[in-house]
């Protein structure tokens, strides 16, 4: 279909995709109120070259300080100096960088005659808006089973690093420490402990938080070495709510990171939808995540965004929505590669990881969606890195009619293009959201569509578009029963047939 459409300076995104009731990394909450601490959505930045792995964590817990504590399984006892918290402000940049975003394009007035386009400048796309005492906890119990292993001040946080035996030993050395454990606890414990890992337990200093000039948690960062390369999510569905969300941010030298043991799946992108989605592009697209994860078969990873991010690529994005992340962002998000002197101690390396450490000035960013309950998800997430640098990202596409007189052959025959256009556009949405127009709040520019017949509404181009269904439907059926009476005579002529 031929259209007139300009790039414009208008770029919208996703400012209200994350919602926190009470979010962390992949461990559960243990509290020492009631109990009832979930955690609904988790950002996670993982960082990843060889078996080396540098993971933050985002803390968005509201609620009394003396209250929160979270536990988290990790491969190996963590040294003083592979913990430390950096400014949470790292995942509002690469939120508001990756996340999935609305582009606006023009159509032109095919009437208006073009004399002159050498002043015609296409506009650029904009964002439009998307070592110290440790107080508080009992010594390890050996008849429990549980060991100390290390235990650290950091920041605002007192941390244990614990070993286990069996999960109900850990479980009850919570419990003695004033800690509410989940019921489900024992069961998702008790594979990590058999798998031999240990248990970041880390918990709120109230004196260390209040020398902070805000009254909240930054988040924590952790850096380890192991062959292992996963985010135990099925300890953070001990005392879930019902499905959660993962925004995962990774960063490795070579490709995008995909997941082994679930399907990696693409959202749908660059589609053309109906332009009143604009007043609401949350609604939408939440309803659009919601209802491509229900048709895939739930047990996937959502890719939302990769792309080249390294200081030496110009073009990170097409349209960009936000900032790049900077080179020293980067470093805050634990790409150790890009600094020569950073400052992890080569005696945490084995000797066939020494390559692990080799400078470099590559970059891949991938950002992944994963929403996962019990069913769904009875694995730990596994990834690994891959080759694959295609550049992709969730991009939806609005464009707004043109104005003015169209009383001309060329206009009559744009006002022909766009109703079909705009039918197609509803069936798009239907097919990503699996919902019609009905189920939209519809307000359009009034200044807009003055310009437009009523015939080429969208309220008409669903009407339209309903009848088509029906009558296909229709077809469908007169169809069916003309070959159930083919098959009822073709039965009845083999029955008169003499033997």
């Amino acid at each position: 279909m031929k259209s007139f459409r300009k790039k414009i300076a208008a770029v919208m995104v996703v400012t209200a995709m994350i919602t926190h009731e009470a979010s962390a990394f992949c461990g559960f909450y243990v509290s020492k109120a009631d109990g009832t601490l979930k955690n609904k959505t988790s950002q996670v930045i993982i960082v990843h070259d060889g078996n080396r792995s540098v993971v933050t964590m985002y803390n968005d817990f509201k609620g009394d300080m003396k209250d929160f504590a979270m536990v988290v399984p990790v491969p190996v006892v963590l040294k003083r100096n592979d913990i430390k918290v950096v400014d949470q402000q790292i995942f509002k940049l690469l939120n508001e960088y990756s996340q999935p975003r609305l582009v606006e394009y023009y159509d032109e007035n095919p009437c208006y005659l073009r004399y002159d386009d050498s002043d015609k400048k296409e506009k650029a796309p904009m964002a439009s808006m998307l070592e110290g005492k440790v107080s508080g906890l009992s010594v390890q119990r050996a008849d429990l089973g549980v060991k100390i292993e290390a235990k650290y001040l950091v920041g605002e946080y007192d941390i244990l690093l614990l070993s286990a035996k069996e999960s109900s030993g850990l479980k009850t050395w919570l419990t003695e420490n004033g800690y509410k454990i989940p019921e489900a606890a024992n069961e998702v414990l008790q594979p990590y402990i058999n798998s031999n890992m240990k248990f970041f337990v880390v918990k709120v200093n109230e004196k260390e938080l209040k020398k902070l000039s805000g009254n909240f948690l930054r988040p924590i960062q952790i850096s380890f070495n192991s062959p292992k390369f996963m985010l135990p999510i099925r300890l953070g569905m001990a005392n879930a709510d019902g499905d959660q969300d993962m925004i995962v941010y990774a960063f490795t030298k070579k490709g995008r990171i995909e997941s082994t043991n679930y399907r990696n799946v693409e959202l749908p992108t660059g589609k053309k939808i109906p332009l009143f989605v604009q007043n609401n592009f949350s609604n939408f697209y939440s309803n659009l995540f919601q209802h491509q994860w229900d048709r895939e078969g739930k047990a996937v990873t959502m890719l939302e965004y990769a792309w080249d991010v390294s200081p030496k690529n110009y073009m990170k994005c097409d349209p960009c929505v936000a900032t790049a992340p900077s080179t020293q962002d980067l470093l805050q998000s634990g790409v150790f590669w890009l600094n020569q002197n950073t400052d992890y101690d080569p005696q945490n390396l084995d000797d066939d990881n020494s390559n692990d450490l080799v400078y470099s000035d590559n970059v891949y960013f991938s950002r992944l969606h994963i929403r996962y309950n019990r069913n769904s998800f009875p694995q730990d997430l596994m990834f690994q890195e891959t080759s694959n640098t295609e550049n992709y990202q969730a991009r939806y596409i609005i464009t707004h009619p043109a104005t003015g007189d169209l009383n001309c052959v060329g206009g009559k025959k744009y006002l022909s293009d766009l109703k079909q256009r705009r039918r197609e556009e509803m069936q798009q949405l239907v097919s990503l959201t699996g919902k019609g127009y009905s189920d939209w709040d519809v307000v359009t520019n009034n200044d807009e569509e003055k310009f437009i017949p009523a015939e080429n509404s969208y309220n008409e181009a669903a009407i339209a578009n309903n009848k088509i269904e029906k009558r296909q439907h229709g077809i469908l059926f007169a169809t069916l029963g003309v070959m159930g009476l083919i098959s009822l005579v073709g039965f009845r002529q083999r029955r008169k047939k003499p033997m």
